[in-house]
């Protein structure tokens, strides 16, 4: 058998060119569809932009137009309130001015009810009362000032500034930490025998250990204005003996509690519930307050002590300051 090579080679040209006509086609009609779905998108999003900006339209108008219903009750209600301030003050006898311009004040008519005689007659009572009153309130506003030291209250007499002043109470320190903000200070709870323990604070880290802190027995000044010291509020001192190098907390007697009123020899206890800064009670008692030879906390030469249990001292510091 005898094969035309010739027609077999156009056949197979002709197979090949359809193949990639085909595949053209495909393409073609692949980029035309994409094309039409961008437009068909495009005019999506415009259509989408229309009823967006329909919408807005359509609120902005009905916002304005509820401004404008709530404008109209207001403007109603002012008008309403100003024709009543007009009737009060035509009622009163305050004449009514025109504004500039407007020919007539229109203003609601308003009945005046007609007094009795009996009301008359209380009204004017009242008017002679009320002048008499008046009358009085200014002749003892004219009275000359000698006058009125007979009717003054009598001048009570201030208590001495001594230690008599200070309000200084056996406490129990319950809790102590150092100051959040101040590594020089200690933050105490001290039970000072009252509803609850009291807030102090001490600058007493460089002289005593925390753990000779915590559960130990001291003198408090009580009636110190209370003060924050960084941030936090102080409500009294610690009682302690102090030289230049060495700082002791102050010892009550044995048998002390907590509440415990500490007396001074030779002086009454009338302490002020707080010491008013101004009159400078404790400035002034303070350059008095010192040990003695036996290390008894005094002021002056009477002894710091509690009534029947005994005086107060420090460890070690003879002859210093107490503060």
């Amino acid at each position: 058998m005898i094969f035309n090579s010739s027609r077999v080679l156009f056949g197979i040209g002709t197979v090949a060119q359809k193949s990639l006509f085909s595949r053209r086609n495909i393409k073609m009609n692949q980029i035309e569809r994409i094309i039409s779905n961008n437009v068909a998108a495009e005019q999506l999003l415009e259509s989408l932009k229309e009823e967006l900006k329909v919408l807005k339209n359509q609120k902005a108008a009905s916002r304005i137009e509820k401004l404008k219903i709530e404008n109209d009750a207001l403007r109603k209600q002012v008008e309403v309130a100003r024709m009543k301030l007009i009737e009060l003050e035509i009622k009163n006898g305050k004449p009514q001015i025109p504004i500039p311009g407007q020919e007539t004040l229109y203003v609601t008519p308003v009945v005046v009810k007609e007094q009795s005689k009996q009301e008359i007659s209380s009204s004017a009572e009242k008017y002679d009362n009320d002048s008499q009153t008046l009358k009085e309130k200014k002749q003892k506003k004219d009275k000359p000032k000698g006058d009125l030291k007979s009717v003054s209250n009598p001048v009570v007499d201030e208590p001495p500034i001594d230690v008599g002043r200070l309000d200084m109470r056996v406490g129990k320190i319950v809790e102590v930490s150092r100051h959040p903000d101040a590594d020089s200070l200690y933050l105490e709870k001290i039970d000072c025998g009252e509803s609850s323990p009291r807030t102090i604070i001490s600058g007493l880290v460089k002289f005593v250990p925390v753990d000779e802190m915590q559960n130990r027995l001291v003198v408090v000044l009580c009636n110190l204005k209370p003060a924050k010291m960084r941030g936090i509020l102080s409500e009294g001192m610690v009682m302690c003996a102090s030289s230049a190098e060495k700082v002791e907390i102050l010892t009550p007697p044995e048998g002390s509690v907590p509440g415990d009123l500490v007396h001074v020899e030779g002086f009454t206890r009338a302490p002020d519930s707080v010491m008013n800064p101004k009159k400078k009670i404790f400035e002034t008692v303070a350059p008095d307050l010192h040990t003695n030879d036996q290390l008894i906390a005094c002021y002056k030469q009477g002894a710091f002590m509690i009534p029947g249990k005994g005086v107060v001292k420090a460890q070690t510091l003879k002859n210093v300051a107490v503060k």
